[in-house]
């Protein structure tokens, strides 16, 4: 019988997040600090919508880009948000989650062999997407002295004639680094002279603590040559209604919305009417969740310092990146040591590349009384490695 299994398919490795969940589930007292989910409920007034389109049985196929109604506030929501306008019949599809618009992006985007830059550490499925539409990775490995930004010479560094997509993961997963203007702008202007497109991975823009999120496509010569990629997930509290959506250059989305008509035909309709009211009244219940998750993300950040464990200040989204290489052990061997004697669960830095390694994420989607027992545990398990450290 010959083998019933794609080659590249069987090469491409599991998600490194999942394998510490799944031991998690079933341990007693177990505290969880590894999946990037709100601890929040979505706002009742955003649930209540999806239950009146139900109610009212809207429960048919939308358009294969999504209704009209969410496509027009998603173009108010980037005109307010970030100056960029888009049109949105020709320029915005609505897709199931964000990780479909990355997938289906890449593959409307990429011939057999084009380059796809990956700064990294970054969200694991940027790769497996890339090799599945038939592209090359080129990883650049982002730096703690950066501030794990990317930098407009780490970008040259690995252009080739074959380049033709940059992924741009800011607010960034794990390490929670942002990029500000003054360096988006430099990045920039390398990509409008060598001729780049940029994927944009915005889904976290909501959760800046440091100034104003900025998008590569407001800036000169970009929005042309950026698709910008957001969703509802992170911000408003809305994982499980599984919808994202993806903007940009007309004959780009219109290849993206043919893949999805094939693979996905729509994104679920009941999410869609709740998405609208998201974007109309949520701003109030996303500020209110961004203020929790700062108060958080500084309570770990101070539960570091006073640990003695080196950890740079993230300013977007919901995780921290600190440094374990001290204690001469991988991320993988602290991390399942972690979770063995002390019971907590975080991922390796390697989950989300190489460059990751002699790093733990931790997120602070969570609340503060299990952070403060999470933390408890982590001061008396880093003192103990120390003290083991000392005794050889």
């Amino acid at each position: 019988m010959r083998n019933p299994l794609s080659d590249e398919v069987v090469k491409i490795k599991p998600s490194g997040i999942r394998k510490f969940f799944d031991i998690v589930a079933v341990m007693k007292d177990a505290i969880s600090l590894g999946v990037g989910e709100p601890d929040f409920d979505t706002p009742w007034h955003i649930r209540d919508e999806g239950i009146y389109s139900l109610e009212k049985g809207k429960t048919f196929y939308t358009s294969n880009s999504g209704l009209k109604e969410l496509r027009e506030e998603i173009c108010n929501y980037t005109k307010r948000k970030y100056g960029v306008s888009y049109e949105w019949d020709k320029e915005v599809i609505i897709t199931v989650g964000g990780s479909e618009a990355i997938d289906i992006g890449l593959r409307a985007m990429l011939n057999p062999g084009d380059e796809v830059l990956i700064p990294q550490p970054s969200y694991v499925s940027y790769e497996p997407c890339t090799i599945l539409a038939g592209g090359k990775p080129v990883i650049i490995d982002l730096k703690a002295e950066n501030e794990f930004r990317l930098t407009a010479k780490e970008l040259l560094d690995v252009i080739t004639d074959k380049t033709k997509v940059l992924i741009l993961p800011f607010p960034n997963n794990p390490t929670g680094a942002i990029m500000e203007e003054k360096d988006l702008i430099e990045i920039a202007k390398v990509c409008v002279e060598k001729d780049i497109f940029v994927m944009s991975d915005e889904i976290y823009a909501e959760l800046t603590y440091k100034g104003k999120h900025v998008s590569i496509a407001s800036l000169p010569g970009m929005r042309e040559r950026t698709i910008l990629i957001n969703g509802f997930s992170k911000a408003f509290a809305m994982t499980g209604w599984r919808l994202g959506y993806a903007c940009g250059p007309s004959e780009i989305i219109a290849q993206m919305t043919k893949i999805h008509q094939f693979c996905i035909m729509c994104a679920p309709t009941t999410s869609q009417y709740a998405a609208i009211e998201a974007l109309k009244n949520g701003d109030e219940d996303v500020e209110k969740m961004r203020q929790s998750y700062d108060q958080r993300r500084r309570f770990l950040l101070n539960a570091f310092k006073e640990m003695g464990l080196e950890c740079f200040e993230p300013f977007g989204a919901f995780y921290v990146f600190p440094c374990i290489k001290e204690f001469g052990m991988t991320s993988d061997e602290f991390a399942t040591r972690f979770l063995e004697e002390e019971k907590v669960a975080a991922v390796p830095g390697t989950a989300f590349g190489d460059s990751g390694e002699g790093y733990l994420r931790i997120s602070y989607a969570y609340s503060l009384d299990r952070l403060k027992l999470a933390m408890e545990r982590m001061a008396r398990f880093v003192n103990k490695l120390r003290e083991e450290k000392a005794e050889k």
